[in-house]
Formats: structure tokens, C-alpha cells, sequence
């Protein structure tokens, strides 16, 4: 257990865990919910707790635990991938890949990200876990580290399989959790790209999400449809440093689905912000650091730190504090030294990291013996 050396408490206007309860959104959706990425405060929720079949939304897990095999270093956009023919019988959506073409993991996360291939999400699940069962158990895996109580995977792409389902609440947190990988955007918010640009049988990848082309900001997620599951959409929106998720399941018609998620985007945006606390880059505070050859070291968030508020009533009080690990050196810069902690109604609804800016050495024998007889000099002195 981490011991904290170090705590602030910074109050700030904030909004409660749900926010609001009576406003009239996505009204053909079965289920749908908005959320702040940055909080996880609940703006409008409708059904979001019911289970239901998702289609290709499920590929949000399967790109989530992409990217955070990526951040581990345990795969590599450049890896090169060699299709199974299992990964290229998948039907529906599809890059179609060949068996044994290969592929970069960096186009299949395209391919999935942008036309939503089903082929390249079971091509990038047996290159993280051998085969597509093993992944589906660290979906499942994963969707219970977050706490999920009604999310059940049976594969990585969506197609009809029986005990596969989510709910819109569930996947607003998945969502939110896989975007904040920086990089993500830079996948699910191209409009349209090409894959085997410079070959005999280039492929045009246009995005699912037609959003993305015409709403401001909009930078995601997933789209899904099947006969059972009807419209769907993960959707991932940004203006300036406020996030905000929706959720939409079971929508009669694609149009229908995306007028519902706008009008749920605008809603947003017109009644909520972000009042910024802490940049990316800024000097939270000073860590201490024991056995270095510097005594403290500067700490800054990982990404910003925000506090919602509403545009409509400022006076709701929310806290972030800053909580800090104990430090001894050596030090790497970029460790993590703690975490700037949002606190709405006494519950932590989000930890967002302090990494340290600087590298600290550890301070030689010879170095601490001195500063011990220094300090024992001075206590002695101030004695006399």
C-alpha cells in the first residue's frame, strides 16, 4: 500500500456523479447516455443499465486493449501481421485480407477504427493473444476491471453470437477509458484513408460514423448494426478540453441514430464546460524525493485536469485533491508520482497520473553522510 506524503484539496464548481434526470434525449433509442469523458458524470441516461446486443461497438473493447498493449510495449504499430484464414473468413464489414497477407498493425487498427473490419479486429486479437478465444477472455477480463455488470463478450467484432451483449453505461466507460490513449483520434477521427495504397488492390477506407465529417468535434468511436442489435453508436465529440461520450443502442434507422446522438452532442456543449485546473505540462506541485541528489522534483498531470461546470448554475462545489507516492531516487522522468484525484460527493471520479518532469540521481554514501552531520550541526546550533 502507497503511502501519501503529500495532499491538497482545491475546491472548484462541479456537478454531481448524474447531473441531470429530467431532460427528453435520444427518444427512439432502447438505450442511450452522455457522459463526461473527464469525470464520468452522467449528463442524461436512459435505459443505460439494460443488457443489450452492441454489433460492431464491441470492437471499442477490442481497440482499447490494442492500444494499452501498445502503451506496455507489448506490440508495436509496425509489427507486421500475417492473416490466419480464420481471420480471413470473417464476413460482414471487411478489409478482406487474404490468408497469409500481412498487414501492420497500424493499418488493421485503421481498418478497424475507420470502416470497422471485422477480419482486422480478429487478425489484431490473434497476433495480442494467439488465438480469438484467449482475447475474448481478456475482454472479458478487462470489462470486469472496469466494474461492468452487464457486458459479456463471445468476440471481437460484434457479428450475432449468442451471450454477447453490453449496455450503454458500459460502454461509455470503455469508451472513455480507450480515449484517453492520445493516439485513438488519430484512428477513429479520419474521415477516410487507404490501405495497400501502392498495390494492385488498394482499398478506400471510409468512416462508419459519418459524424466525423460533419459535427464539430466529433472525433469517434464506433458504429454498429445487425438485424437484432438495430443502429448503434459509440460516439466520441471534443471542443477545446471538454470531452463528452454518448451512447445510443437500438435505433430504427442510421439517420435517426445520428440526429439523436447530435441533438444529445449539442445538449452537451450548450449546457456544460470544462474549467480547466491544471495543464498538461504545468508544475502541479513539488514531490519529495528521499536519497537524491536533488531534494524534490516538479510533477505535472498526464493530461489536463478539469473540473465540469454548468453554464446555467456555477455555485455546485466539487474538489480535486493531489495525492503523492513516496519518492526515493534514483528517479526516471516520466515516473508516476502521484495522482490529481476529482472528487464529486465524496467519491473519486477520476485519478488522472502526476509524472515527474526531471531525472534525480541517487545521492552518493559520502553525500548523505554529510547532510546527516549537517542537520545534526544545525540542531545543535539552534540547542545552543
Amino acid at each position: 500500500m502507497f503511502a501519501v506524503l503529500f495532499s491538497v484539496t482545491l475546491l472548484f464548481p462541479t456537478m454531481p456523479t448524474r447531473a441531470a434526470t429530467d431532460v427528453a434525449l435520444a427518444a427512439q433509442a432502447k438505450a442511450a447516455i452522455l457522459m463526461d469523458a473527464n469525470t464520468g458524470t452522467i449528463l442524461f441516461a436512459k435505459n443505460e443499465h439494460q443488457r443489450l446486443p452492441i454489433a460492431s461497438v464491441t470492437k471499442v473493447m477490442t481497440m482499447l486493449l490494442a492500444f494499452e498493449a501498445i502503451d506496455r510495449g507489448q506490440v508495436h504499430f509496425t509489427d507486421q501481421i500475417r492473416t490466419s484464414e480464420y481471420a480471413a473468413s470473417m464476413g460482414g464489414s471487411q478489409i478482406f485480407l487474404k490468408p497469409g497477407e500481412q498487414m501492420t498493425l497500424r493499418d488493421l487498427l485503421k481498418g478497424i477504427a475507420i470502416s470497422s473490419a471485422n477480419d482486422a479486429a480478429v487478425a489484431v486479437a490473434e497476433h495480442l493473444a494467439g488465438s480469438e478465444a484467449n482475447f475474448v477472455r481478456l475482454m472479458n477480463s478487462r470489462a470486469q476491471a472496469l466494474h461492468l455488470k452487464n457486458t459479456h463478450f463471445a468476440n471481437t467484432n460484434g457479428l450475432p453470437i449468442a451471450d454477447h451483449y453490453s449496455s450503454a453505461y458500459d460502454l461509455a466507460v470503455i469508451s472513455r477509458e480507450l480515449m484517453k490513449h492520445e493516439q485513438v483520434p488519430q484512428f477513429t477521427g479520419v474521415y477516410s484513408d487507404h490501405l495497400r495504397k501502392h498495390t494492385d488492390r488498394p482499398f478506400w477506407l471510409v468512416n462508419t460514423n459519418k459524424l466525423v465529417r460533419f459535427y464539430q468535434g466529433m472525433d469517434g468511436i464506433k458504429t454498429g448494426y445487425t438485424s437484432e442489435a438495430k443502429y448503434c453508436l459509440a460516439a466520441s465529440a471534443k471542443r477545446n478540453h471538454f470531452r463528452v461520450i454518448a451512447v445510443v443502442l437500438g435505433e430504427p434507422t442510421a439517420p435517426v441514430r445520428n440526429a439523436e446522438v447530435t441533438e444529445m452532442m449539442n445538449y452537451a456543449f450548450s449546457h456544460y464546460d470544462i474549467k480547466s485546473v491544471y495543464a498538461k505540462g504545468q508544475v502541479v506541485t513539488l514531490a519529495p524525493v528521499l536519497r537524491g541528489q536533488t531534494q524534490a522534483v516538479g510533477v505535472t498531470p498526464i493530461r489536463p485536469v478539469g473540473i465540469l461546470v454548468s453554464k446555467m448554475d456555477h455555485s455546485i462545489t466539487g474538489k480535486v485533491t493531489i495525492d503523492l507516492l513516496p519518492l526515493i531516487a534514483p528517479i526516471k522522468k516520466g515516473q508516476v508520482a502521484g495522482y490529481a484525484k476529482i472528487v464529486t460527493n465524496d467519491k473519486v471520479v477520476a485519478a488522472i497520473p502526476l509524472i515527474t518532469l526531471s531525472s534525480i540521481e541517487k545521492v552518493s554514501f559520502f553525500e548523505m553522510l554529510g547532510r546527516s552531520l549537517h542537520s545534526l550541526f544545525v540542531l545543535g546550533t539552534k540547542r545552543l
